[in-house]
């Protein structure tokens, strides 16, 4: 198991050669270098999960070093190596290991590749650091190392202003949520008198019913803690409230947006939330919160993916809308259930935004699907890939005989909220069928504007650009959201001929389309079985067998439901995308209020900029000319130099420079000082 010493590291090592050693060792070796590591790490890291899927391997921890030594708080790096861990292990070294590949060919024209390897390769070894922590204050450093990284790599193209904007924006809106998180480590420090993550879980059902101060009030002290901790969760894995960094993100490459968006940044709130579940387990209060926020996400990222032009702009609403489910999986207690779709996720949605990536890659960097069409016989080999993604994310399968990787873990979900037979778990089910109908629609919509019907090539900027001369493939020519834009619809190719991506990108295109075709089939039992499960997850995370059990044995209809929602979404979108393509633009026109509602994210970042940003902004200016300049300034270092430049003036009357003058102010002085010694 010290393996995971170089899992960890070889990353880290890896990211300051590339970064640092650029310069001497060129863009070649850095690409290399980066892409070797992570390969490395990712062949060490499958061997971890298979001993701990075939029962051979026992939850360890290997120490790297004393950290913190500060009074009664104790804090030592060490790593934690269990059934949970591994899961993220494979999660995130693969995809970066396919990401870090993928890169040389989608990244092959820009001038700053060393710089983009070694931000990928940190955001990595954060995210790695992150899923060993054996205490919450490692767990911290991980999770703000992501957030620096995220920050790195969306704003990788920082001459852009909408890369800039979005960097911030992201790196704004996780620093509200990781103040939750903080608040939630100091509160679970001064409760249990201790960091470290098993103390915690092991002292954690003896705490059930007490009460805590919090603001003037007594509060259930289990209750405050999950939900200051949940906050930190909202943040990283965009929730409803703190979900408007992840669609802007991806302002930055389209890898970053597989790499940050599909399998790692964004599914840490719910490890979060599976490691610490014995401390969840005792607040039924905390549990409902999660449950209906996590639905309350999954819809409206659903509604407004209906909308959605953008290609890349849809698959990250998808990301958030998927997140959404995981999250009321756990709020009904099926953490199993959340991390097998955290897995099968992890497969199909990196192979949707890299596909995407090649699809923008062919069409000159155009990002607008209103502009694709006609492309299955250009791209055949994108376009399969593509397609197996869209049969995972939407569950295609048949009960009994076989599906695809969302077949089962969506189902999973779904069924344990039935089964859990609580309001909170009946209202998930309903609700999370109906974001499944929206899933299957959007995710089709996608296909079919985007392979299918007549070509739209010719109102594309980005194509009359190809053709008239400007052939330059570079990445950094990816648009921001022009969804809102009136799109010139124009039929036919304008002599534009797209083309196949190299094999640097095809390459992990095929390995993941294998992991969207056979994840959920191959790997159900153990993370979501009665007895299976049990094994597997060890006490890793709490591992509800009565409830699992339940979820197996719900009524038929319960496990047709999934199948049913997702014929109804790919029929209606056949129906107006191929059969009468005419049928979106009525629908606009039906429902413009509606439309626009969706279209503007259900005004979210309207709300905010009212609430929060304008505000912000005024305060800082009434500061700045108020405090800073009208008064600091005035009365500190600018009337300090009036005030020497008036005494300058005073004294340069004083002194005329003649003699007898002098003499008399001398005398003066002599005469006051004899006075004063006379009269003590």
């Amino acid at each position: 198991m010290r393996s995971i010493i170089l899992i960890v590291f070889l990353p880290l090592l890896a990211s300051l050669i590339a970064g640092l050693g650029q310069r001497l060792i060129g863009k070649t070796a850095a690409k290399g270098i980066t892409t070797g590591a992570l390969f490395v790490s990712c062949a060490l890291s499958w061997p971890i999960f298979l001993s701990f899927l075939s029962g051979g391997a026992t939850a360890q921890v290997v120490p790297v070093l004393d950290w913190i030594n500060s009074g009664e708080l104790q804090v030592d790096w060490s790593l934690r190596v269990d059934s949970l861990t591994a899961v993220m292990l494979v999660v995130i070294t693969t995809v970066s290991a396919l990401v870090h590949l993928y890169s040389w060919g989608y990244m092959e024209e820009d001038p700053s590749q060393p710089r983009f390897f070694a931000y990928l390769s940190l955001f990595t070894f954060a995210m790695l650091m992150l899923v060993t922590a054996d205490n919450l204050i490692q767990m911290f450093f991980g999770w703000e190392g992501v957030g620096l990284a995220s920050y790195l790599l969306i704003g990788f193209w920082y001459k852009k202003p909408s890369a800039n904007a979005a960097a911030i924006k992201a790196f704004v809106v996780n620093r509200v949520g990781d103040f939750g998180f903080s608040l939630g480590i100091f509160g679970t420090f001064l409760v249990f008198g201790t960091v470290s993550i098993p103390a915690i879980l092991e002292a954690a059902p003896a705490m059930a019913g007490s009460t805590i101060g919090f603001a003037g009030l007594r509060i259930d002290t289990m209750t405050l803690l999950c939900l200051l901790l949940f906050v930190g969760a909202m943040g990283k894995s965009a929730q409803l409230g703190l979900h408007t960094w992840l669609p802007d993100a991806m302002e930055g490459p389209t890898p970053v947006s597989a790499l940050i968006h599909a399998a790692t940044m964004v599914t840490a709130g719910v490890f979060m939330l599976c490691r610490l579940s014995p401390m969840f387990e005792t607040s039924e209060a905390a549990l409902t919160f999660v449950t209906y926020i996590g639905l309350a996400t999954a819809l409206f990222a659903a509604t407004i993916g209906l909308v959605q032009n953008d290609i890349k702009r849809v698959i990250a609403y998808s990301t958030c809308s998927q997140l959404g489910f995981m999250f009321f999986a756990i709020g009904v207690g099926a953490y199993g259930a959340a991390m097998f779709h955290l897995f099968t996720h992890a497969f199909f949605k990196a192979l949707l935004f890299l596909g995407a990536g090649s699809v923008i890659h062919a069409m000159h960097h155009e990002q607008d699907m209103r502009y694709y069409g006609a492309l299955r016989k250009e791209i055949p080999l994108t376009f399969w890939a593509m397609i197996l993604g869209t049969l995972a994310i939407t569950g295609v399968g048949i009960y009994g005989v076989f599906g695809f990787a969302g077949f089962y873990s969506k189902d999973a979900i779904l069924e344990s909220a039935f089964a859990a037979g609580s309001v909170s778990g009946t209202v998930a089910f309903w609700v999370g069928a109906f974001t499944a109908l929206l899933t299957s629609f959007y995710s089709w919509r996608l296909i079919f504007l985007t392979f299918f019907g007549s070509a739209r090539w010719a109102g594309s900027e980005h194509i009359q650009h190809a053709v008239h001369g400007d052939h330059h493939d570079l990445p950094s020519d990816e648009h921001g959201d022009s969804s809102h834009s009136v799109a010139k619809v124009q039929t036919g190719t304008a002599g534009y001929h797209p083309h196949e991506s190299p094999w640097t990108m095809l390459v992990p295109l095929g390995v993941l389309s294998v992991g969207a075709v056979l994840a959920g089939f191959a790997f159900y039992y153990p993370f979501f079985g009665t007895e299976e499960g049990a094994r597997f997850w060890a006490g890793s995370l709490v591992h509800d067998q009565a409830l699992v059990e339940a979820a197996h044995h719900v009524p038929m209809w319960v496990k047709l439901t999934p199948a049913i929602v997702m014929l109804i979404g790919l029929a209606l979108a056949w129906n107006n995308y191929i059969r009468l393509p005419d049928m979106p633009a009525k629908w606009i026109q039906a429902t413009g209020p509606i439309h626009n509602f969706f279209m503007r994210k259900w005004y979210f970042d309207e709300l905010y900029d009212v609430l929060f940003v304008r505000p912000s902004l005024w305060l800082g200016r009434f500061f700045w000319k108020r405090g800073d300049e009208q008064t600091i300034d005035r009365f500190g270092p600018h009337g300090a130099a009036y005030a020497v430049g008036v005494g300058n003036r005073i004294t340069a009357r004083v002194q005329s420079g003649y003699l007898n003058s002098y003499a008399l102010v001398m005398l003066l002085g002599l005469v006051g000082a004899a006075t004063w010694a006379m009269t003590r």
